[in-house]
């Protein structure tokens, strides 16, 4: 009895559906904050304009500032939301959004880097470029942080800012566009690989909590489908992955 107490004491604690807003709410909590609009495209090019200074300029506070402010976070975890939901409509509108905001992202990036008159790698830029096993790591806790943040009935707001800085989202689409703007195919390989880390893996805890929380879905799959999505992600995951785990491996020897 004592530890079928216990058991029960520290479900509770972990428990994320007590505090949780309503299904209502995080739906639109969630679609409005990765709405692409003509504010949120605003700030997004402020926010690159200011990480490409940041990264120019070796400045880590410039880069955070450009972090706080970027609304690219958001998008993803709509995404998220449409997924989990089985709302096709809204999973590809906001996939298309998003993807609409990384081309113009890394685009304003490339123009500030032509023009620029500072031509070299700064520490800050070179270091977008070498993504191993713990930024995967970063990504899924900050997934995780990041959903839960934005599901509380009393939203914290000083989560989404703190995960934005710990997985950086911004800094490595300015080093895509400072790779294609100096032609170092292979910096932009790196700077697209860590972004692709980040991005994946805030989608997929995003989406695991939202499932742990029974978001309510517009269709329901079979378990042919299920089990087909599972083994989709499984495989995608493992795509993904391997290579930041040979870049670990390669950080040690060195």
């Amino acid at each position: 009895m004592e530890d079928q107490k216990r058991r029960m004491s520290i479900k509770s604690i972990f428990s994320l559906h007590e505090d949780a807003a309503s299904h209502e709410e995080i739906r639109d909590r969630l679609l409005s904050g990765g709405r692409v609009t003509g504010t949120n495209m605003v700030v997004m090019i402020c926010a690159i304009g200011i990480a490409s200074v940041g990264l120019n300029m070796n400045s880590t506070a410039v880069i955070i500032g450009a972090m706080l402010i970027s609304p690219l976070m958001g998008s993803i975890l709509a995404m998220a939301y449409g997924s989990v939901s089985g709302d096709l409509t809204i999973a590809k509108n906001h996939t298309v959004g998003f993807l609409f905001q990384v081309f113009a992202s890394v685009m304003a990036a490339t123009l500030y880097f032509l023009l620029s008159p500072v031509k070299e790698a700064t520490p800050e830029i070179i270091a977008r470029t070498n993504p191993t096993f713990y930024d995967v790591i970063v990504a899924l806790f900050g997934g995780v942080a990041g959903i839960i943040g934005q599901t509380r009935k009393d939203k914290a707001n000083n989560i989404v800012p703190g995960v934005a800085i710990a997985t950086a989202l911004m800094p490595p689409l300015c080093v895509c566009g400072y790779s294609i703007a100096r032609g170092d195919w292979a910096m932009l390989g790196g700077a697209a690989y860590l972004f692709l880390i980040n991005t994946y893996f805030i989608f997929m805890s995003a989406s695991m909590i939202l499932s742990l929380l029974k978001i309510p879905r517009v269709r329901e799959l079979t378990e042919k489908q299920w089990k087909r999505r599972k083994r989709i992600m499984i495989r995608n995951t493992i795509i993904i992955i391997i290579p930041s785990i040979i870049y670990a491996i390669g950080m040690f020897a060195e």
